[in-house]
């Protein structure tokens, strides 16, 4: 009752479950989008033909292209879900973080370099607070 649980879950299977965990949440909502822009779609119509709604409209046929822009938006969606992620997913993600820290390390390194050198060429004392921050805890 109270022994310890053991976690045999590593980090990169946590990591590949919340991978699909969100890929499931994506293709659920693009279905979700489909099913809204069907139905609204039959509405659209529905109201424009046999209720006349927008028939003073400068636009006779409003709803057609009404229907075109909501599916262009579903396909900008579907190509999101689809192929942007296919290709653009986690571990698209972790290499660009990657890189990106690896080359902030290298620009911390350029600048210590710079402050060092910078240093040396005015030959100016280090201060006191510089001195006791740079030794040993115990030779202070």
């Amino acid at each position: 009752m109270f022994s310890k649980s053991k976690d045999t879950t590593t980090n990169e299977d946590r990591e590949q479950f919340l991978y699909a965990q969100d890929r499931i949440r994506q293709k659920k909502r693009l279905n979700q989008h489909f099913v809204i822009f069907l139905v609204g779609s039959v509405f659209i119509i529905v109201l424009n033909q046999f209720m006349g709604v927008g028939s003073e409209f400068f636009i006779k046929n409003w709803f057609v292209w009404a229907i075109l822009i909501w599916a262009f938006l579903f396909i900008v969606h579907a190509f999101n879900v689809y192929v942007t992620n296919s290709f653009m997913g986690k571990e698209w993600e972790n290499n660009q973080l990657t890189k990106l820290r690896e080359k902030q390390r290298k620009r911390m390194i350029e600048l210590e370099n710079k402050v060092e050198h910078e240093r040396k060429i005015t030959k100016k004392p280090l201060a006191q607070e510089d001195i006791n921050n740079t030794l040993p805890p115990e030779l202070e």
